[in-house]
This record gives structure tokens, sequence and C-alpha cells, in this order.
């Protein structure tokens, strides 16, 4: 039996929440359509789930960063002849070691483009990998809270963080990283747990 207050599981024959402590629902009735009603948007095939919205992270600082490699591969490889004298560095080396700074945003930007968030009209998927591939299933039954967080720099690039709370003990927050709009993404969310209700 899942508490209408909290979210928590708790068993079949308890009268309060273990949790918050809130008085649960007697009725054998409601605690039927309350316990199988998300049992059964988890049991259903994948093919029967609806979509709701499919993201990934946002690419928008992946930007900033390979400008400012390419300005300091220009600036290295400038430093670099000026000094050529001194440090005797063929201008193919400094060229090469100023390419190499690229190396940093493809980096954030691979890491960026494994991730992938998914709500279905029953849960959250959470797909990480390039080779291999993991998949973690967070039920919308068993969120507790949505929040929004964004940095000074996630503001005034308009992206954020959506943080899950879940019910769960085992993973007690999920967080959806550096997601566009995240407000919008987080009412959808809302909007999408109300109808499970």
């Amino acid at each position: 039996m899942f508490c209408t207050n909290c979210g928590s599981r708790n068993s079949d024959e308890a009268i309060y929440c273990q949790k918050c402590g809130r008085l649960l629902e007697a009725e054998e009735e409601t605690r039927v359509v309350s316990h199988r009603k998300p049992a059964t948007a988890i049991v259903n095939h994948d093919s029967d789930e609806k979509q709701i919205f499919s993201i990934s992270p946002t690419l928008k600082f992946i930007g900033i960063g390979y400008v400012a490699a390419i300005f300091g591969a220009f600036l290295l490889v400038a430093l670099m002849s000026i000094l050529y004298d001194y440090l005797m560095i063929s201008p193919w080396i400094a060229v090469l070691l100023g390419l190499s700074l690229l190396l940093i945003p493809a980096f954030y930007h691979l890491k960026q483009k494994i991730v992938r968030y998914t709500l279905t009209d029953a849960k959250i998927e959470i797909d990480t990998g390039l080779i291999s591939r993991t998949t973690r299933n967070v039920p919308l039954h068993t969120i507790q809270d949505v929040t929004v967080s964004a940095t000074v720099m996630q503001r005034m690039l308009g992206f954020g963080d959506l943080i899950i709370e879940n019910a769960n003990e085992n993973d007690g927050k999920v967080i959806l990283k550096n997601i566009n709009s995240p407000k919008k993404y987080a009412d959808i969310l809302l909007k999408q747990m109300r109808l499970l209700k």
C-alpha cells in the first residue's frame, strides 16, 4: 500500500504510514485501486506505454567550450611561434598541441550525447552508455517531489537540473542534469503524476 500523502510504500496491514505517520486509507476498495493502478502501468509492455517526451542534456555550454578551445588553440600557437627561438619546437607540433585542446569539449560533447531521458505515462527512463547501454526506470507512482535547480551560469543559458525525490529507499534522489527549459519539463512531469492518481 502506498501513502497518499508522501508516496511511501507500507505493508497492507499498516494503519499509519511508516514515513510520515499519516492515517492510511482503511477501505479495501481504495487500497486495491491504489495498489493496482501503478502496477498495471509497470507490467504493460513498452509498446503499450505512451511516450510523453524524450530529451538529452543540453549542448549549450559545449558550444561555449568549443569556442574557448579554438581561442586557446590560436593563443597557444601564437605564443609558441613567438617563443620559437627559445623552445625550438616545430610549428606543426604547436598546431597539433593547439588542436588537442579541442579534445576537452569533444569529451564533454560525447558524454552529453550518451544520456537520454524519456517520460512515458508510467515511468521515467534514464538511458546511459555508448557501447553498452544501461536503462534505469523510475515509476511515476514512487515520485514524491520534483525540484528545478539552476546555477547562475545555467540560468543565464536557459537550462538547469530536475531533482526528483523518489519514495524508494534505495535511490532517494534522481537528477536529470542540464535540461533545456527545466520548468517546462517539470510541469509536464507533475501533470503526468496527477493523471496517475
